[in-house]
């Protein structure tokens, strides 16, 4: 059993989320839809986006803690039904309130708008214990509480296997320390869908990053050749990738763009194509991002 996340939500009420039936259905939907929203799930064992939609359903409405149920129809089984409500293609989604229909849609939906769509019936709807615990993890990582901020990653993990945020939050985590190999293992992990996922392109561009910067040298060393020659573009690169190892990201960036100031073209874009993948890193809402990114675009287009 997973260890109970900072924040979670308690166990929901065994009829939150149910099956139904013609015989049953009066008493699941219509007469439950008096006291409390209820949302039916029209679908079939042979639909797949039926079988992408129904878990996300299934987060959401737990996700409201109570405020909103769901209940799923089989229309194979229950065909009377969907001619019932002229239901025509599937997944087909239906919410119901004072026993009668009040909103729908049909097809798959992202997870936002199946957000939207009960949120509609039921007011804002806050956080999930997964989402509270990655805010918690990023924040003890950005912090420097390392130990911290895996242990709620391996949490998260426990809870929900292979998120992605917190696949590239351990890797980040195990790459800070130094443990370069398992870093990689565990972006490894990752499933064939997420590996362009938004923040495991970054864990993976932040591991090149400190498996260059182990190869890169001292920082004093570096600097004291770049100080008796600022010519030598390849000592100041290399200074980069080691101020990037100590994370003084803001140092790595003048590095870079300094030879990008003296010689855009060096070693075939080396500059610019190592700074665009610290971005990456980094994201897009970090200060030396957004800054770097300003003085980047002014010697470019100067």
């Amino acid at each position: 059993m997973a260890e109970p996340l900072i924040g979670a939500a308690q166990p929901a009420a065994p009829d939150l989320i149910k099956d139904s039936t013609s015989r049953t259905f009066q008493k699941d939907v219509i007469e439950a839809s008096t006291k409390v929203p209820v949302i039916v799930d029209f679908w079939a064992p042979w639909c797949g986006p039926c079988k992408q939609l129904g878990p996300l359903l299934e987060k959401v409405v737990k996700a409201a803690n109570g405020k909103v149920k769901l209940v799923k129809v089989d229309i194979d089984e229950n065909p009377e039904l969907a001619q019932a409500l002229q239901i025509q293609s599937i997944p087909a989604v239906y919410a119901f309130a004072g026993g009668r229909p009040v909103d729908a849609f049909v097809g798959a939906q992202p997870e936002s708008q199946i957000k939207a769509f009960v949120e509609r019936l039921t007011g804002t709807i806050g956080p999930s214990p997964v989402e509270q615990a990655l805010e918690q993890a990023k924040a003890a990582f950005a912090a420097g509480d390392v130990a911290a901020a895996a242990n709620l990653y391996g949490q998260i993990l426990k809870h929900e296997p292979g998120n992605p945020a917190a696949i590239a939050g351990l890797s980040r985590c195990h790459a800070s320390k130094g443990d370069l190999k398992k870093a990689g293992d565990v972006l490894d992990t990752a499933a064939k869908e997420h590996k362009d996922h938004l923040d495991i392109s970054a864990a993976r561009a932040a591991l090149q990053l400190a498996e260059q910067a182990s190869k890169a040298g001292d920082v004093g060393p570096l600097r004291a050749k770049v100080e008796a020659n600022p010519g030598d573009h390849q000592s100041r690169f290399d200074l980069g990738l080691a101020l990037l190892g100590q994370q003084d990201y803001a140092g790595a960036a003048e590095s870079f763009l300094e030879i990008i100031k003296r010689n855009r073209a060096w070693n075939e874009d080396a500059a610019r194509q190592q700074l665009v993948k610290m971005f990456e890193a980094l994201g897009h809402k970090h200060e030396v991002t957004q800054s770097g990114r300003r003085k980047l675009s002014s010697l470019l287009f100067s």
